[in-house]
C-alpha cells in the first residue's frame, strides 16, 4: 500500500519533535524548580521564627510578649511605592547658524571621504550620502536640524 507523501510542512514537524518535546520538558523542569524555590524560602522564613521561652528564663510577661509577637520577628517585605512619572519640560535650544552647519556638513563630508567601503552597495551608500551633503553646502538656504 502506498503513503501518501507528506507535504514540507508535516515532513518539517515530524523531523523537528523531539526537539519540541526537549524544550518543552525542560521548560516545564524549570518552572517547577523556580516555583519549589519561591516556596522553600518564603516556608523558611516562617520557620525562622523563635521559640516562646521568655518566662522560663526569668522574663517578665511583657518582654515574652514582644519577642514572641510574628509580626515583630518575621521578616516583612513591602513593595516601594510607585512614584508617578513626571514629565519634564522640553528645553528648546538656540537654532544652530548657517555658518556652524556648514562646518558640521564639512566636517561629515571628510569622514565620509576617509571611510573605506568594503563592497559596491556600500561605497554607492557612501557615494549618495557624499552628493547629498555637498548640495547642503553649495546650497544658499540650509534646512534647520
Amino acid at each position: 500500500m502506498e503513503t501518501p507523501p507528506l507535504s514540507p510542512k508535516e515532513s518539517r514537524i515530524n523531523r523537528y519533535k523531539p526537539i519540541w518535546r526537549i524544550l518543552l520538558i525542560s521548560n516545564l523542569a524549570l518552572g517547577a524548580y523556580m516555583f519549589a524555590k519561591a516556596r522553600r524560602k518564603n516556608s523558611s522564613i516562617i520557620d525562622n521564627k523563635p521559640a516562646k521561652t521568655g518566662a522560663e528564663h526569668g522574663k517578665t510577661e511583657t518582654e515574652s510578649d514582644v519577642s514572641s509577637h510574628p509580626v515583630a520577628t518575621a521578616l516583612v517585605y513591602e513593595e516601594p511605592p510607585i512614584l508617578p512619572v513626571i514629565a519634564q519640560p522640553t528645553k528648546v535650544l538656540e537654532p544652530i547658524s548657517e555658518d556652524q552647519q556648514r562646518e558640521l556638513f564639512k566636517w561629515i563630508l571628510e569622514e565620509k571621504r576617509k571611510v573605506k567601503p568594503n563592497d559596491p552597495k556600500e561605497r554607492k551608500r557612501i557615494d549618495e550620502e557624499k552628493a547629498v551633503l555637498k548640495q547642503f553646502i553649495r546650497a544658499e538656504s540650509i534646512p534647520r536640524i
